[in-house]
């Protein structure tokens, strides 16, 4: 039984809201709950990149603990790095419940929570306390729904995080505030991504400043960020979000509900258009591969597709807490059964294949 599944039935309320499940998942790790499955990595996984030691590549990605309440219990499930958020400069309730559903059938699930978030500054006060050496943790930013300035609140924001992030992500891709992915088109990315740069390079402290995209983009338009992202010195790019797509083959009883889904329908869509941004950076711009990730296979396929780190979510919350140690042990017998000394060795190896939708 997983255990969030466990705290749940302890309480009499399983099956529950899969939001409220993720509260108590949450809950259980901050009160000890959960055991230390934290383990010693692999040398052929260590993977330096953004200026950052990571013991190997693959993180938990933003969603799960957006306002930073169980960061180091979050850690000792054995993940490489840590996402906070997405948070906003202000509180913000999202938008109404029912407002995330699981997909059990198609191991899947679609959200719209709409950047639910006590808000930058309750997060960063907790973030202040953190140890370091627990691991890796960066901050995911969003723009509240009612804002009427979204470019200098994205660099508002990353000034105020610089202090307390290993790194910082700048979320245009959330399908679920109106008119957030319009950032992410040529008359808007250019004028977004100056105006966060120098917001960090103007702080103190300058953390790695990455740039997390939508999955759902056609090629022409992944150049365009690539380039974009390229000339104006981000450091890397997530691929990708959440998707509007409703894949053929959806099964469960919530598939059309409206919001963007994440877990293994994703997979095949966010790894070519990961590869595409491969391509299209020649290698030069570190990238992180989301979307999809549910094992050693699917962490493997995301690094020969393109990319230095990986990340999961959804996948996580149907395998459970030791996912990460597996995917750790698979790929170390994938890059030893490759011939290959490092894992570095694979990353975009077969982005060209990917690219055009093979496996």
């Amino acid at each position: 039984m997983r255990v969030t599944d466990a705290v749940a039935a302890a309480l009499g309320r399983a099956p529950v809201d899969p939001e409220h499940l993720q509260k108590l998942f949450l809950w259980a790790l901050r009160c000890g709950l959960v055991p230390d499955l934290r383990f010693e990595a692999s040398p052929m996984l260590a993977t330096r990149v953004l200026g950052l030691e990571f013991p190997h590549p693959v993180g938990l990605a933003a969603g799960i603990d957006k306002d930073a309440v169980a960061v180091r219990g979050l850690l000792a499930l054995g993940c490489a790095s840590l996402e906070v958020g997405t948070m906003t400069l202000r509180p913000q309730t999202g938008n109404p419940r029912p407002r995330v559903f699981r997909l059990d059938e198609d191991h899947a699930a679609i959200n719209r929570f709409g950047f639910n978030s006590r808000g930058l500054d309750a997060g960063l006060e907790r973030l202040a306390g953190r140890a370091r050496e627990d691991g890796i943790v960066g901050i995911n930013l969003g723009v509240n729904s009612d804002s009427t300035d979204r470019v200098s609140d994205y660099a508002q924001a990353v000034a105020t995080a610089a202090p307390r992030g290993d790194y910082l992500v700048v979320n245009v891709s959330s399908p679920n505030t109106r008119g957030l992915r319009d950032l992410q088109g040529s008359d808007f990315i250019d004028v977004l991504l100056d105006r966060v740069v120098a917001a960090r390079n103007g702080a103190q402290l300058r953390p790695p400043l990455l740039l997390k995209i939508a999955p759902d983009l056609a090629r022409d338009e992944v150049d365009v960020l690539v380039g974009s992202a390229m000339r104006h010195g981000i450091d890397g790019m997530i691929i990708g979000n959440t998707t509007v797509i409703r894949p053929d083959g959806l099964v469960s009883r919530h598939a059309r509900e409206r919001g963007g889904l994440s877990g293994a329908p994703l997979f095949a869509l966010s790894t070519r258009v990961l590869a595409w941004a491969r391509l299209a950076a020649g290698g030069s711009l570190p990238l992180v591969g989301a979307g999809g990730v549910r094992d050693a296979e699917t962490a493997w396929a995301k690094i020969r597709a393109g990319a230095d780190l990986v990340q999961l979510y959804t996948g996580q919350v149907f395998a459970g807490v030791g996912l990460f140690r597996s995917i750790h042990d698979g790929l170390v017998e994938r890059v030893a059964g490759a011939g290959l000394e490092h894992v570095s060795e694979a990353v975009g190896m077969d982005a060209e294949i990917y690219a055009e939708g093979g496996v």
